[in-house]
């Protein structure tokens, strides 16, 4: 009975002992695996050399954090701040590194906000014109007080009809909801207020038409009507 019991004892030892050093094993483990999955490197790509690297300074704080526990929504938040993004995928490439793809916004037009000179994207958003280094080609310029998501509306609509967007010079927005356009050819165009793709080709066939090559106004605002002058 004695050495019964002192088997049970023995047993009882060598179990927690086995416990005890699986226990520090495990500690030992896991620390390893947590130094693995620690976040090295977050690469971006898709905007200049120096917004990348101004975005990388953001993401610092992120740096030595956990990839498995680190949200995806940290990176829009961040990512959402820039007015120049116009969409972007995250990937988380494991064990430690993540990798940003961005799609830059494209420039529309120009604006004056609050006395300020401002870039139109197609996102819907505003970028300061100091702030950019270099733009490729001539923007129209954009008149009136908008929410510049109606902008990025009527933009789409002009790319939908036969007029030439690259042909406009300027717009000019109406708080009745109206567009007049200005093309570099220096013709003035009125636009209706509802049937604007329509008005759009019956614009851009006037234009093309040499009988009204003297005419440099087309009133296009009253329905199934035509009026064109010369100023």
């Amino acid at each position: 009975m004695h050495q019964e019991i002192g088997r049970k004892k023995k047993l009882f030892f060598y179990i927690s002992v086995f416990i005890f050093l699986t226990s520090i094993n495990n500690k030992s483990f896991l620390k390893k695996i947590d130094s693995v999955l620690k976040i090295n490197n977050i690469e971006i790509n898709g905007l200049s050399e120096s917004e990348n690297l101004k975005l990388s300074n953001k993401f610092r704080l992120l740096l030595f954090q956990n990839i498995f526990l680190v949200s995806n929504e940290i990176f829009k938040e961040i990512l959402d701040e820039n007015n120049l993004i116009q969409s972007f995928n995250i990937k988380k490439n494991y064990p430690n590194s993540i990798l940003i793809n961005i799609k830059k916004t494209n420039f529309l037009a120009i604006t004056i906000f609050n006395n300020e000179k401002y870039i139109i994207g197609s996102n819907g958003r505003l970028i300061k014109y100091e702030n950019i280094k270099e733009i490729k080609k001539e923007l129209p310029y954009v008149f009136g007080k908008i929410d510049y998501s109606d902008f990025i509306i009527f933009k789409k609509i002009i790319d939908k009809s036969e007029f030439d967007y690259e042909n406009i010079s300027s717009f000019y927005y109406f708080p009745n909801k109206r567009w007049n356009i200005k093309t570099n050819d220096n013709f003035l165009i009125k636009l209706s207020d509802t049937s604007v793709l329509e008005s759009l080709n019956i614009a851009k066939k006037i234009i093309d038409n040499k009988i009204f090559k003297n005419d440099n106004i087309i009133d296009l605002r009253i329905s199934n009507y035509i009026i064109t002058s010369n100023e």
